[in-house]
């Protein structure tokens, strides 16, 4: 068999048609073929279709790119709203130390003055209980005193010196 392949392969001429070869029969219906697409507009229906597609992939693509700007916009606005919320939190946390720092001073102050005003009360009673009792020593001496005169009085005072004092008493009376 392989000695067949071989006488065949050596003086075999290759096959024509009308004198061409297969290559040039080949061509010449390749073209024939190319030469209907064309007249039946395939290459029109081709370019209208890449041209749709890439109509599709530029709306595509610009929506994405909308998107995009969208996003970019959200994420600016939330970036703002965040540092808002930040600046707001910082001014908040300064008005609670300053709100902190005046209830401080305010309650020393309060407390300075309730110290003030409870010594002031201490002094007070502390006079008020001098003054108390200094009359009651004034009250005890004039007391003991006017027994003391009391006495010497009756001591040294009889009846009959009693009655001149009472006449005397009436006689100025009179006068008067």
């Amino acid at each position: 068999m392989t000695d067949l392949t071989l006488i065949l392969a050596e003086g075999a001429a290759e096959p024509t048609a009308f004198g061409l070869n297969a290559t040039v029969w080949v061509s010449i219906a390749m073209l024939v073929f190319l030469g209907i697409l064309v007249w039946k507009g395939v290459p029109g229906a081709i370019a209208a279709m890449l041209d749709k597609r890439i109509a599709e992939i530029s709306r595509q693509l610009n929506e994405a790119e909308q998107l995009r700007l969208d996003a970019e916009s959200l994420k600016a606005e939330y970036e703002a709203k965040l540092a808002d919320a930040a600046k707001e939190a910082e001014e908040m946390r300064a008005r609670a130390d300053a709100e902190a720092e005046a209830l401080v001073a305010k309650a020393k102050a309060d407390a300075t003055a309730l110290i003030a005003r409870r010594k002031q009360i201490a002094e007070e009673r502390i006079a008020a209980a001098e003054a108390n009792a200094l009359a009651e020593v004034r009250t005890a001496a004039a007391k003991a005193a006017t027994e003391a005169a009391a006495k010497l009085i009756a001591d040294k005072h009889d009846a009959a010196a009693d009655k001149a004092l009472v006449d005397q008493a009436i006689a100025s009376v009179a006068k008067g």
